[in-house]
């Protein structure tokens, strides 16, 4: 019995971080759905929840006001989430330029996009995050995908910013999401991405529903683009920069944070893991939001097992030597994570692996004991007011990196 866990552990493993990217990268290049894209303006509502973002509200704004795209054919609402600092004072002070602000009180994340969503005027409804940083271009390249009548939605392309000082869990980050991106632009060509990033994505009005409390907003928007027969694309032209969480601890609270969120969201939107109606995009979803992050438990029930079988075999004896080494990389990666040393990718991405499962262990748990996220309180750092020019030059289309949906945020 020990050694069929062990193998079928083995095998989920193989499966979930080998075979099922090797499939999606080679449908991507066997089977091809392309875009109709266009110079097109619709009338856009960028819509932005805030809670306390008063060290970064005023260059957001700053920012999205000098976008290329047609002032006469964009406005900005910005949603008061129960803001107790300065932030309604900063947005008040952009009226004159056009911005507009809902103050409900705290609503959460979720009630409070609604809210905006139903006092926007466009047709086409564009998310960001208040500590997001959009290029120049970035709505005009968002928007042209919409041209084609079968897309409902569009992702754009999340771009960590390097400044700053961080941790080993940077380089894992960093590291994970260059994958990720190459991910989403191979599912885009053959059909849907899976969900968008929450720092920068559109969805045609038309398409958006209320959002459920303790969900992932981005996920379940983007989820309910598919579910309404479009596809949800990805433009790598519309770069959004953010800051990464510069502490391990931050980054693990945020990935406890959308983990628990996510998997609530699969829960409410099951039934788009139906593949008679959804097609390969169940299987997509399966794989990206259930197999991935899950992983974990076939990760334990092989690091228990493999010891009891070093008698059986060179093969269990290798498993164990490996996992020992694996973890024991994790552990130096974890304890020297602000020091140079820390930093080195053969510390860094082991340590950043096991945050990484230790979050989603954590979130299972949440899940398991009914435990919801519905609130969160901003934890970041200052962002600059412009993207800085030497990610212009060293990332464009081709360097950037989507990334999770979500702030840097801290559970409150």
């Amino acid at each position: 019995m020990t050694r069929l866990i062990f193998w079928l552990a083995s095998a989920l493993l193989a499966a979930t971080y080998v075979g099922f990217p090797a499939i999606a990268l080679l449908r991507g290049r066997l089977y091809r759905r392309g875009v109709a894209s266009a110079p097109i303006t619709p009338f856009v509502s960028v819509v932005i929840a805030a809670h306390n973002e008063e060290r970064v509200i005023g260059e957001r704004l700053a920012n999205l006001l000098e976008q290329d795209y047609p002032a006469d054919r964009m406005e900005v609402i910005v949603v008061s989430d129960g803001c107790t600092d300065g932030t309604v004072r900063i947005v008040s002070s952009y009226f004159d330029r056009g911005v507009r602000l809902m103050d409900p009180g705290r609503i959460g994340k979720g009630e409070a996009l609604g809210l905006g969503v139903r006092a926007a005027r466009g047709d086409v409804i564009v998310f960001s995050d208040a500590n997001s940083m959009f290029e120049r271009s970035a709505i005009s390249a968002l928007v042209r995908p919409l041209a084609d009548e079968s897309v409902g939605g569009v992702a754009g392309n999340q771009v960590y910013l390097e400044e700053g000082e961080h941790d080993a869990a940077a380089v894992g980050e960093r590291g994970y999401w260059d994958f990720d991106r190459l991910l989403k632009r191979t599912q885009s060509m053959s059909g849907s991405i899976t969900n968008a990033t929450g720092a920068i994505y559109a969805i045609r009005r038309e398409h958006f529903r209320p959002i459920p409390d303790g969900v992932t907003d981005d996920m379940f928007n983007s989820m309910s683009v598919i579910d309404a027969g479009a596809r949800m694309v990805f433009a790598e032209d519309a770069i959004a920069y953010e800051a990464i969480s510069p502490t391990a601890r931050l980054e693990f609270g945020r990935k406890v944070r959308i983990m628990t969120r996510s998997f609530r969201c699969i829960i409410y939107m099951r039934r788009l893991l139906d593949p008679r109606r959804t097609g390969w995009y169940a299987l997509q979803l399966l794989w990206h939001k259930i197999m991935l992050r899950t992983t974990v438990l076939p990760l334990i029930a092989l690091a228990v097992i493999s010891p009891t079988l070093w008698a059986r075999g060179p093969i269990y004896r290798l498993a164990t030597v490996g996992q020992a080494v694996c973890y024991a990389l994790a552990v130096a990666g974890i304890a020297t994570a602000r020091s140079p040393l820390g930093r080195k990718a053969p510390l860094a991405i082991p340590a950043y692996f096991t945050l990484v499962n230790l979050a989603s262990l954590r979130a299972l748990l949440n899940l398991v004991r009914n435990e919801r996220i519905d609130r969160w309180v901003p934890n970041r750092a200052v962002q600059p007011a412009q993207p800085p020019v030497r990610l212009l030059r060293s990332h464009g289309t081709d360097g950037a990196a989507d990334a999770f949906a979500g702030d840097d945020e801290a559970i409150a």
